[in-house]
């Protein structure tokens, strides 16, 4: 003890000093440092979970946006073919609307044909009638007497249809 007396420390105080050192070291131990690390744990746990929670969030979200882009992916497809069926079906109705153009103008043909021949074979049967008025009229002059008109329109209509008869064979 002569050594830590000639360096200037006393027994007594020194030993009171290890044990109030010691009494604190257990009281910080047991009131400070556990609390202190079952804090520091706390934390940590919520960090763990904050960042767990943030993977599961960019999972989320990676997953979102891959369903969101193939979502408008489905929608561009879906649209094109929407495209393609109207395009289709404008189509069909060009064709559709050529084929009755076409099917109204041969029907306006038919019937043009129709109503020229009728006006031709009314034409014709008129000039018949009108040869046959002037053939009566020219034999009431030359026999100078009045004949039967029908009976002579008979004859003339007969000898009329002969010679088309014999025209056409």
């Amino acid at each position: 003890m002569d050594a830590l007396a000639k360096l200037g420390i006393n027994g007594a105080n020194l030993l009171a000093q290890i044990i109030n050192f010691g009494v604190l070291f257990v009281l910080l131990y047991l009131l400070a440092y556990k609390p202190i690390l079952k804090m520091l744990d706390q934390r940590s746990k919520k960090i763990k979970d904050s960042i767990e929670q943030t993977e599961l969030i960019k999972d989320q979200a990676a997953r979102a946006e891959e369903e969101a882009r193939r979502r408008v992916e489905d929608g561009i497809k879906e649209g094109q073919e929407l495209i393609n069926k109207a395009t289709r079906a404008a189509e069909d109705v060009r064709r559709q609307g050529q084929q009755k153009a076409q099917e109204d103008a041969q029907a306006l043909v038919s019937r043009a044909r129709s109503e020229i021949q009728r006006e031709r074979d009314d034409a014709v049967g008129a000039l018949r009638q009108e040869f046959a008025d002037l053939t009566i009229m020219a034999a009431e002059k030359v026999i100078d007497r009045s004949l039967d008109k029908k009976a002579h329109r008979d004859v003339i209509d007969k000898v009329l249809d002969e010679a088309r008869t014999l025209k056409q064979g």
